[in-house]
């Protein structure tokens, strides 16, 4: 019997109802609040983020709802309070959002996101932003290093097989906000108007009595534009069979083992000696931004990412909180060792040399006094429950892509380096 397509609602932690519960108890829950999401720190030497994932939650803030189902499932598990339930059931977010908008540059203490509600209704919302923006953050910072590295060569996304079915979507979304070229996941094209590409694996060649067969099954299905595998057996039989099957106006050739700057130089050399000079030489296998960097001398045409994009290449998570920073107008902070939070809710600027190079992100609970080159980072994304610029999810991602494009030109040149150092450019607290 299949499961019943269930509200976003459930993505949530218990213990944000148990809070609730204990806040409607107490008459607590309707306190006007200000929650803000921010990173402490980025990953270690990595320096700058870049934020996604914000038009995911929007989209998916509309139905946040506990209907009929939802509220079964939370009873099966234990929850049983009438109060909580009824309030649950009448549950409708009609708070205010405010964010950096999606595909922008953010530092340690940026407040990417700010919720404005009442205690019980922002609260709710912790878990679902987080676990979206924390994932989705990771994987386009992971994304945007390697697009950096890749020396503007085509990058493709293809690591559905190494992570969650869902998590592979929005890994695909993510990659294509900061430049990817495609991806080979299905449903991420679907949902998000992403190209998909991909044509075979090993095990199609396998399939067949030979190298040619394999070869010319493939073209006769997609032409000779598509990119053949050339390395199950022997790399340069591999390639001669390939060109000697598909002619000189093949589109490309995969490599996928072995040292693939050595492979890759000889492919080239081969592909021109059999007259094939256009063909392509693309390379695949266990990619980093390291890895890509190493082959910015190689004559490579494009490059296929899997297990590190999707896992954040070392850094699976962006490490955001969601903090409660302001009670009824007052300001709230934790003093906890090692984890205090700066109370207030807080205004953004990011601060440009006459150059247009940013210099500093300013972060504070008072006033800014403006300079020449501040750009105000935060803009309303939600008022009174309902989206300020409502939008189809390509034409978020769309957008999103196009101002990250713009946004990456303004930092200065040292953030493009692998090696570890601190944030580009300092946060500025007041």
């Amino acid at each position: 019997m299949p499961m019943p397509q269930l509200s976003p609602a459930l993505l949530t932690d218990r213990y944000e109802l148990t809070m609730l519960a204990a806040a409607l108890a107490d008459g607590t829950s309707e306190r006007d609040c200000v929650f803000e999401v921010f990173s402490r720190r980025l990953p270690h030497g990595r320096r700058y983020g870049v934020l996604a994932g914000t038009g995911r939650l929007l989209e998916l803030l509309a139905g946040f709802r506990f209907g009929d189902a939802e509220l079964a499932a939370v009873r099966a598990q234990g929850v049983d309070d009438p109060e909580l339930l009824a309030w649950l059931a009448g549950f409708r977010f009609t708070g205010d959002v405010d964010g950096y908008a999606e595909g922008d540059l953010y530092f340690p203490g940026s407040p990417v996101l700010t919720v404005r509600a009442p205690f019980g209704q922002a609260v709710l919302l912790e878990t679902l932003a987080l676990s979206i923006l924390n994932h989705d953050s990771a994987i386009a910072s992971a994304g945007a290093r390697m697009v950096g590295a890749s020396c503007e060569r085509p990058c493709i996304e293809m690591g559905s097989r190494r992570t969650h079915e869902e998590s592979a979507v929005a890994a695909a979304r993510a990659a294509v906000l900061v430049g990817f070229a495609a991806t080979s996941n299905l449903a991420a094209g679907a949902r998000y108007g992403i190209p998909t590409t991909g044509t075979s694996a090993h095990a199609f060649t396998l399939l067949h009595d030979d190298e040619a067969a394999a070869f010319r099954a493939q073209v006769a299905a997609l032409g000779t534009g598509t990119t053949l595998l050339v390395d199950t057996y022997d790399v340069e039989q591999g390639i001669r069979t390939a060109i000697e099957v598909a002619g000189p106006g093949l589109g490309a050739v995969r490599l996928d083992s072995g040292d693939l700057t050595v492979q890759a130089t000889r492919a080239r050399e081969l592909l021109d000696a059999l007259g094939a000079t256009e063909t392509k030489v693309i390379v695949t296998s266990d990619l980093d931004e390291y890895a890509i960097a190493a082959l910015a001398a190689a004559p490579v045409d494009g490059y296929g990412v899997g297990t590190s994009l999707v896992t954040g290449s070392g850094s699976p998570t962006a490490g955001m909180v969601y903090k409660l920073v302001e009670r009824d107008g007052v300001p709230v902070a934790k003093n906890s060792e090692g984890k205090r939070s700066v109370g207030g809710r807080k205004r953004a600027v990011r601060r440009h040399d006459a150059d247009g190079t940013a210099i500093a992100e300013v972060v504070t609970a008072g006033a800014v006094e403006p300079r020449d080159g501040d750009r105000d980072l935060l803009a309303p994304l939600v008022r009174d429950g309902e989206l300020v610029d409502p939008c189809s999810p390509a034409e978020a991602l769309a957008a999103a892509r196009d101002r990250h494009r713009v946004l990456r030109q303004t930092l200065p040149a040292e953030a493009f380096s692998l090696m570890r150092g601190e944030p580009v450019i300092d946060t500025v607290t007041a």
